[in-house]
């Protein structure tokens, strides 16, 4: 990965953004579930996503060809903090390059902190992301709806949470260890994950914890109990890489499950 072919995937990302929080589609519908209030006191919520048949929107990291949602909950009353739970997504090949996301629906679980606890909340916002079939075209979609306290338990956010990654306990990862190295433009990445296979030909997603720090899509390849995975990461504004290692974020796909794993060892 040159800097240049940095530089020129920032821009087909960033062209289609222009004006995005203008345009509305009927492509895509969002609909806002109420789960209620978990025995921790938080308020369970999702946000659910329906797409017109073949079409498919981003996760949170998109890879090169994707658009990362950006949400916006300031219009909300009696929210102190909002934590998304994503499901598992896909792989899909897009012009030539990767892109991670979901096809036709998703349900996105929101773990909801209140900021006077006991009361109800009213989730009010908005999110811009991008949808793509044939083409690949930006949305802004908005919500509004009052979530209460004697809400029972929803179906469809308990099924999302159930189709979250594995943690790297439940995977059986036994090690992680990330080598860096410098490259003309940044520093590349060698991750080694020590697991059993999640199934067919794994494909694995590295998110470097700093949004002013870039990864290239990574090269995956597994000798044994050892997956390995290399990218280039680099600064998307030309400045000093710093990577704590503890921030990185590395997710496994497999035929079988995916696997979340936080942080990794020098090595």
């Amino acid at each position: 990965m040159t800097y240049a072919r940095f530089l020129m995937l920032a821009a087909l990302v960033l062209l289609p953004l222009q004006g995005r929080a203008e345009i509305e589609t009927d492509i895509i519908r969002i609909e806002v579930l109420d789960g209620g209030v978990t025995a921790k006191g938080s308020h369970m919520a999702g946000l659910k996503l329906t797409l017109k048949p073949g079409w498919k929107t981003y996760w949170r990291s998109p890879g090169d060809a994707g658009i990362p949602p950006s949400f916006d909950w300031s219009g909300s009353k009696n929210l102190k903090a909002v934590a998304i739970t994503w499901p598992a997504p896909q792989a899909f090949e897009q012009s030539g390059m990767r892109s991670i996301g979901y096809k036709d629906h998703v349900v996105l679980p929101l773990t909801l902190t209140p900021t006077t606890a006991g009361a109800d909340i009213r989730l009010r916002g908005s999110v811009e992301l991008g949808i793509c079939k044939d083409i690949c075209v930006p949305a802004r979609l908005s919500f509004d709806q009052d979530l209460r306290t004697d809400s029972p338990r929803n179906g469809d956010i308990a099924a999302a949470l159930a189709a979250r990654p594995y943690s790297a306990k439940e995977a059986k990862v036994s090690a992680t260890l990330c080598r860096l190295s410098p490259t003309r433009d940044g520093m590349e990445i060698e991750a080694r994950i020590t697991m059993p296979s999640a199934g067919g030909t794994e494909l694995a997603i590295i998110e470097p914890g700093n949004p002013m720090i870039w990864a290239s899509e990574a090269d995956t390849r597994r000798e044994g109990q050892i997956l390995t995975a290399r990218a280039e990461l680099i600064h998307t504004e030309g400045g000093t890489l710093a990577l704590d290692r503890s921030k990185i974020r590395l997710t496994v796909l497999g035929d079988r499950y995916a696997v979340d794993i936080r942080g990794c060892q020098p090595g």
